[in-house]
C-alpha cells in the first residue's frame, strides 16, 4: 500500500492510499479519485516527503499513528463533508462486521492460509486474521488477493 498527498484543481489538499502507484494512475483515469471538499476528479500527487524510519525506530514507528491535516474546506461545503464522512464510516463498520460475521477468523494463520487457498492447496473460503505488512506486501507481491480490514478511529480508543 502507498500513501499520497494529493492536490485538486481547487488546490485542496488531501490524502488516500492506494494499492500500487499503477492503481493510482488507473483510478485518476477512470475518474474514481475525487476530492473530498469540491469533488472534483482533477486530482494530481502533490510534493511529498517520505517518512523514513532507522531499523531501530521500525517497532514505534509502525504503531504510532501519523497526524493528517484535514483538508481546508471551501465556505459551507463543512457539513457535507461531515456528512459523507459518517456515511462512509458507518459504509466502512458494515462491511468490515460482514466480514466478521461471515469468514472464518485464522489469526496469525492468514497468510499460510490465504496461499494455501491461492494455490489450490485448500478449498477457498473466507478469512480473515492477522499479518505483518511484510507478509501483506509479499502475498500482494505473489499475486493473492488480500485487502485490510477498515480500521475506524473508535476501533483505536
Amino acid at each position: 500500500m502507498i500513501r499520497y498527498a494529493l492536490r485538486c484543481e481547487h488546490d485542496h489538499a488531501f490524502e488516500s492510499w492506494f494499492q500500487s502507484s499503477s492503481a493510482f494512475d488507473s483510478q485518476v483515469k477512470r475518474k474514481l479519485v475525487a476530492c473530498p471538499v469540491c469533488e472534483s476528479t482533477r486530482v494530481e500527487k502533490a510534493i511529498m516527503a517520505p517518512q523514513i524510519v532507522s531499523k531501530k525506530g521500525r517497532e514505534t514507528a509502525a504503531s504510532a499513528p501519523v497526524p493528517v491535516q484535514p483538508p481546508e474546506a471551501a465556505p459551507g461545503a463543512q457539513p457535507l463533508v461531515m456528512a459523507q464522512e459518517h456515511e462512509l464510516r458507518a459504509k466502512l463498520k458494515e462491511l468490515r462486521d460482514h466480514i466478521v460475521k461471515n469468514a472464518d477468523n485464522v489469526g496469525e494463520r492468514f497468510p499460510n492460509e490465504a496461499r494455501k487457498m491461492h494455490y489450490g492447496e485448500i478449498e477457498h473460503r473466507p478469512i480473515y486474521g492477522e499479518a505483518s505488512p511484510e507478509e501483506a506486501r509479499a502475498l500482494i507481491e505473489e499475486g493473492v488477493e488480500v485487502s485490510p480490514l477498515p480500521v475506524l478511529p473508535e476501533d483505536r480508543n
